[in-house]
């Protein structure tokens, strides 16, 4: 059997097929694997790094709505179909399961010319024009919210890590908070912006970080690659404020902290609800609203807050991030909630999907 997975782009498409993958390879070792991909994507780098073999096809940009643009797109498209197509032919595909992004239409179109079943993954609440073209072909639709507009879809979360679906914060939080320097009682707040780190919560957590360190909250602050490090002069005595480049064991921060103050991706509402980690979601203020809606269920749910990337502010986290760190009990059934609401086996129920897609073409 062989499997073409089509999610390239951003770290958001990639990471769910690379769950993908790893989960096919854990029930059928023999399994064929390749990944489209595009010279432009984090796939040339991801994609490698796990041992799984990517195939280029030419990037066509997608418009995030129907606009004139859209007209051109056919035309476009038609060397890149071309491309895929011949990559379905070459690995002789059983099956094309695409996550969204850049490749996703391509591989749809020349799956759908090719005789080759489809099912789609859509992780956001809000689906992408990709995926809500290639849902019309598919044998099967997997989407990540409970809230999906996708037709005939079915909810079964978001692919994750190893790492991570099998995290137990509890057994691991000794070793977690050792790692990164942290008291190993003290109430923990993880803060977050993305890969890239986010200028606005940084900002803001820099200038209340002294007032939460007052009431006893330590904080661990991944400020982002490309952002500077905040000068911290931690006193004796007081909980530390510790402030990293970069995380590359998001299971060990997971693990270390009690709450989190973080960006609404699809992939961190996902993650965070896996382990049952409350969190304080600050959705990206531009795009087509989507991080408001991946993480209003689990806030719907008990399992996190939610502001709006404006009203963040030193006084809004005083007043609503401080009393969840400084209560036991709250953060316990906040954390509940979160688990109660978070799915870990979303990688192997994809797996069946696509064993059903392949059964049923087979046997039309």
């Amino acid at each position: 059997m062989h499997v073409v997975l089509a999610g390239g782009g951003t770290a958001g498409h990639i990471e769910p097929a690379l769950a993908l993958a790893d989960a096919l390879r854990r029930q059928d070792p023999s399994v064929g694997i390749t990944a489209l991909g595009t010279e432009r994507g984090l796939e040339t780098r991801l994609v490698p790094e796990r041992g799984y073999e990517l195939a280029l096809i030419p990037a066509v940009p997608l418009p995030r709505k129907p606009t004139p643009e859209l007209i051109t797109v056919p035309g476009r498209l038609r060397g890149t179909i071309k491309a895929a197509e011949q990559i379905l032919e070459r690995t002789k595909a059983d099956c094309v399961v695409g996550f969204g992004g850049y490749v996703a239409l391509p591989g749809y179109l020349a799956a759908k010319r090719a005789g080759v079943p489809i099912v789609v993954h859509e992780a956001n609440a809000r689906p992408g024009l990709a995926n809500k073209i290639g849902s019309r072909y598919a044998q099967g639709v997997a989407v990540s919210t409970p809230d999906s507009k996708l037709r005939g879809a079915r909810y079964i979360g978001i692919p994750l890590r190893r790492t991570i679906a099998t995290l137990d914060r509890a057994r691991v939080r000794p070793e977690a908070r050792d790692a990164f320097g942290l008291d190993p009682n003290l109430p923990t707040l993880l803060v977050s912006g993305g890969s890239q780190g986010a200028r606005h919560l940084n900002e803001v957590v820099q200038r209340v970080a002294p007032l939460l360190q007052r009431s006893g909250i330590q904080i661990l602050h991944v400020v982002g690659p490309k952002n500077e490090l905040p000068r911290i002069d931690n006193m004796p005595g007081m909980p530390p404020y510790i402030p990293v480049p970069y995380v590359d064991r998001m299971d060990l921060a997971y693990a270390a902290a009690d709450m989190m103050l973080c960006r609404a991706g699809a992939m961190t509402v996902a993650e965070l609800s896996a382990v049952g980690l409350p969190a304080a979601y600050v959705p990206l203020p531009i795009g087509n609203g989507e991080q408001r809606l991946n993480a209003q269920p689990v806030v719907n749910a008990g399992g996190g807050l939610l502001v709006d990337d404006a009203a963040l502010t030193p006084e809004w986290v005083q007043g609503n991030v401080l009393p969840v760190l400084a209560d036991p009990h709250r953060l316990y059934e906040m954390s509940r909630a979160a688990a109660e609401f978070g799915r870990r086996d979303a990688d192997d129920l994809l797996v069946g999907m696509v064993y059903e897609a392949i059964a049923a073409r087979r046997s039309a």
